[in-house]
């Protein structure tokens, strides 16, 4: 039986009782203590005096993104619903990030870890996926990425830990330290400690669903935006109603958009979506990287430019209040896509105008005019204070 050499046992204990389980449960949550929660970022905007703007920065959990999270819940969930044991091979669909984090928690507890991933997934993510000792499977068609990660698991025998749908189970939505609860502790002693609006962006739809369900929990007024990118069926589900819609061109911006309407999405939580073409997301990450004097992701780059015109809203109604949004993972990840201008132009996109434009209103205050595809909840009826 594989040891954890950190975890001592109580002699004097009842006799143990699931072994190595009990060992791999205990290593997980140790790191979770070790590694805190993460930073909490004003970003000091003059022309905006009267909105406050943080960002929460996931860049800095072990692995590097947001997805750090999602895997740590969705080990504990597999581990403690027996999916997984001394010796099961763990199999992932991912873009990248959820498979460098579920490739660290592997290795932590010495289970094999299989991601399947589009073979245009950045050489970065590839190398930090092994790194941590996970095996890449690269597939041409990205369409086949769900049923090609179940047949591995079957030719493995283990287990296909499924993020798009266990996502939004996996996490304990009512608090234990999720993010959404992370977010409001962390806002107590700010001067507008109930934010107005807080953005996220649609990956796998659990992050949204948690945030969404904490709001309601809680009984807080904060509305939650979802921010979908160009190539994804998530806006169109969630404007029609209809989860059936698919989209046949893969999202350029890894971490975020999907083919299809994920089971872990959860549409009734959402107050609004807004589709972000992915040159205005290219420009958002650039403008702010510049602003925090670090590069981030292109994720990172679609939350902020939805949270940009929310901002110009509040700006232009003469209203004050805080808005929330997530540094999802640091830009060094894409170096060789998002930040290189051959990449960008082999692609057709042109962010020069969405970053003039932003920077305009950043420096400035007037309004932001940018035409970006954007529908509120039809399923929610707006409360009299909002009229």
């Amino acid at each position: 039986m594989q040891t954890f050499p950190f975890r001592q046992l109580n002699p004097a204990a009842p006799a143990y009782r699931r072994g190595w389980v009990d060992e791999a449960v205990a290593a997980i949550e140790a790191d979770q203590c070790r590694t805190a929660d993460t930073h909490l970022i004003r970003l000091i905007v003059p022309a905006l005096a009267g909105i406050d703007i943080y960002l929460k920065d996931e860049s800095t959990h072990p692995t590097g993104s947001l997805k750090h999270r999602l895997a740590r819940s969705l080990f504990l969930y597999a581990l403690c619903n027996g999916h997984i044991r001394e010796g099961t091979p763990v199999v992932e669909a991912s873009s990248g990030s959820t498979a460098v984090s579920e490739a660290y928690f592997a290795q932590m507890i010495g289970v094999p870890f299989y991601a399947v991933m589009p073979r245009t997934t950045s050489a970065e993510k590839i190398a930090a996926i092994e790194h941590y000792r996970g095996n890449c499977h690269l597939i041409d068609d990205s369409r086949a990425l769900y049923a090609e990660a179940a047949a591995l698991a079957a030719r493995l025998n283990g287990h296909y830990m499924d993020q798009f749908t266990f996502a939004e189970r996996a996490t304990d939505w009512r608090g234990n330290n999720n993010i959404a609860e992370s977010i409001f502790t962390q806002l107590q002693g700010e001067l507008r400690p109930i934010p107005d609006w807080i953005v996220m962006g649609a990956g796998t739809g659990g992050t949204s669903a948690t945030i969404g369900r904490y709001l309601r929990y809680r009984q807080y007024p904060t509305r939650l935006c979802v921010a979908d990118v160009e190539h994804s069926a998530f806006f169109d589900c969630f404007r029609t109603q209809d989860r059936s819609h698919v989209c046949e061109r893969p999202s350029l911006i890894e971490g975020v958009g999907r083919p299809r309407c994920e089971p872990s999405f959860v549409p009734g939580v959402v107050d609004r979506m807004m589709k972000i073409p992915d040159a205005a997301t290219i420009a958002a990450m650039n403008v702010l990287s510049r602003r925090l004097r670090r590069a981030v992701g292109g994720s990172t780059g679609t939350n902020f430019l939805a949270l940009c015109r929310l901002a110009s809203e509040m700006r232009q109604a003469n209203v004050s209040g805080s808005l929330v949004t997530l540094i999802c993972d640091s830009g060094e990840r894409y170096r060789q896509t998002y930040y290189e201008p051959e990449w960008l132009k082999g692609r057709g996109l042109d962010p020069a105008p969405f970053e003039a434009a932003l920077s305009s209103f950043l420096t400035t205050g007037e309004p932001l005019t940018l035409d970006v595809d954007d529908v509120a909840n039809p399923q929610i009826v707006p409360s009299p204070e909002a009229s």
